[in-house]
């Protein structure tokens, strides 16, 4: 009862989410949420995407069906997800494989937003 009331507590200092979220990344709960935000994504249904384990996160990789990244289809990295307990927020990432580098396509205290962006994927950021 007491985790409770501490909770409680931490939202009404404006502390949403940091007591879960904080207490462990990557952590079950939140692998299955992204899991099941990848599940149900627009782009690219008919492939499965694995989401690993990453330092304070998870990192999203899946096969490249388009052929525009790899041409003979393997896996590619299309998301990087993290938490940063400093701030107590998310962070979404989409790769630039030209450049080979991750660059941040969002940013909220809350991990559901970031998912419902990579699920939607209007840009073809992720999954290009």
């Amino acid at each position: 009862m007491a985790s409770a009331a501490a909770a409680v507590n931490a939202r009404a200092r404006g502390e949403r989410g940091r007591i879960a979220a904080a207490a462990s990344q990557p952590n079950e709960l939140d692998h299955r949420r992204i899991l099941r935000a990848v599940e149900g994504r627009r782009r690219y249904r008919y492939v499965t995407p694995r989401v690993l384990a990453a330092e304070n996160g998870y990192r999203i990789v899946s096969p490249n069906c388009s052929r525009n990244i790899d041409p003979g289809g393997g896996e590619i990295e299309v998301a990087l997800i993290r938490y940063t307990a400093a701030s107590g927020t998310w962070r979404l990432f989409y790769r630039d494989h030209a450049a080979r580098r991750w660059c941040m396509a969002g940013e909220a205290p809350r991990l559901a937003p970031l998912l419902a962006e990579l699920a939607e994927d209007e840009s073809r950021r992720f999954w290009p």
